[in-house]
């Protein structure tokens, strides 16, 4: 089970090693020597409770609780330390919605014992909290959770907000029945949480509605490989649930917005995702939109654009198909020379795949088995991904923006569409990863 985390704030450096060294024995610790500081390590770090003490330059304890909680819009659990002797000071932290108060110096063992009384009784506010806030059948939150979570999350963090709909899923309930019908809702709940990060947000607004807000992430190449998997999972986990012999089209329509850009509240980025859907579910379903709001340009801006807009049409690419962009090495190689460059500059990150065909059977053609695999590579991933041919067995990948999570999509993804293939069974692929 993780440890739960304090963030320790004490601008005098002894007490606060001290008052570490005693907690870290039991708990996951962060430390700050300031307020300002320490708002900012509560915003990536989201300790369990804040340990603060009470007399500090520029932001005190109580300043500090007071913006945390104008910030995030709930109670955080706070515990003040202090050296004073008053109960003034003492009277004003519980006016103010601390949890607990302790004076310097003091034991280690009652320290202790006060933070474990606390957390355990934030565990079961949060254990009730959550039974009120979560869906009860596909555990996610609910729609007035959902709302409030992500209002809170897009004031202060860019990102993706999501809606996403069943599409054609009334014919499940009327074949199938309502038994299935919540089956197939648990499954659909369970594939759009695992197109996620545990630090996203997703919900169930009702019915066959559902709404994500994804943290970071303004790349609409990331929402295209969302919207591709939960399509092809949702299709697989159907037919494995009621049968190959299914035929009922279901699939997901996704309308997506990007905060700040288009809206800094639920509300506001809402509509626009929803309009995005509309289009979605008006022209064929089973894909997702991006909406942006058109701005308009003046007569001489179009002009001065013609130009570049000429020019550009005559460098793009002739169709340039589906997948993965595959190149011969030479060309490879200057690609992966200029995002070399690219890495350098701009510290982006980007990962290189390498996988191995090796076959399992004397008679199996290598180069057949090889070329079956960099073909399922290929139409695995991305239109921004880039592939080459890498000697007689291999295929190396340049797998553009990238995080930890997408790397596990991207491989069960490759190693579900190889499986598909008859050859597979007489070939072990293995593959390294690292980055530029």
């Amino acid at each position: 089970m993780a440890k739960h985390k304090i963030l320790i704030v004490d601008d005098e450096k002894i007490s606060l090693r001290m008052t570490q060294h005693i907690l870290s024995s039991e708990y996951e610790t962060v430390c700050a020597t300031n307020g300002k500081d320490a708002i900012e390590i509560y915003k990536t770090e989201r300790p369990d409770l804040v340990l603060s003490d009470l007399r500090m330059p520029k932001i005190d304890g109580f300043e500090l609780h007071k913006k945390l909680q104008e910030t995030y819009g709930k109670q955080i659990p706070f515990m003040f330390m202090t050296v004073d002797k008053d109960d003034e000071a003492e009277s004003k932290g519980f006016a103010i919605g601390a949890l607990d108060f302790i004076r310097k110096p003091f034991r280690a063992d009652v320290l202790l014992r006060r933070v474990s009384n606390i957390l355990q009784n934030v565990e079961k506010i949060q254990g009730l909290q959550k039974a009120a806030t979560t869906d009860p059948m596909t555990g996610l939150l609910n729609k007035a959770s959902s709302q409030e979570e992500i209002d809170l999350l897009a004031r202060t963090t860019p990102g993706a907000l999501m809606m996403i709909d069943l599409d054609s899923f009334k014919p499940v309930n009327d074949i199938y029945g309502h038994a299935m019908g919540d089956k197939v809702l648990i499954r659909f709940a369970e594939i759009i949480r695992s197109s996620i990060r545990s630090t996203d947000i997703a919900g169930r607004i009702g019915g066959d509605e559902f709404v994500v807000f994804c943290k970071s992430i303004l790349d609409e190449d990331v929402i295209a490989d969302k919207a591709a998997y939960i399509n092809e999972q949702i299709v697989f986990s159907a037919k494995e649930l009621m049968g190959q012999s299914m035929t009922i089209p279901l699939g997901a329509s996704i309308g997506c917005v990007f905060a700040p850009d288009e809206g800094a509240d639920f509300f506001s980025l809402y509509k626009k995702a929803d309009k995005a859907l509309y289009s979605v579910k008006q022209n064929g379903k089973h894909g997702y939109k991006v909406y942006r709001e058109k701005k308009e340009t003046s007569g001489t801006e179009e002009n001065e654009a013609t130009a570049l807009k000429h020019a550009m049409a005559l460098m793009a690419e002739r169709s340039p198909g589906k997948g993965a962009f595959n190149l011969p090495m030479s060309d490879f190689k200057k690609i992966y020379h200029f995002l070399s460059r690219v890495i350098g500059n701009y510290h982006n990150t980007i990962h290189v795949i390498l996988y191995s065909v090796i076959p399992i059977k004397k008679d199996v053609d290598q180069e057949e088995a090889t070329e079956a695999f960099i073909e399922v590579v290929q139409m695995s991933l991305r239109q921004s991904d880039v592939i080459t041919r890498y000697g007689t067995n291999q295929v190396m990948i340049l797998l553009l923006k990238a995080i930890s999570s997408d790397l596990e999509i991207v491989g069960e993804r490759i190693a579900m569409n190889w499986e598909s293939k008859d050859i597979s069974a007489l070939c072990k692929i293995t593959r390294e990863i690292s980055q530029l």
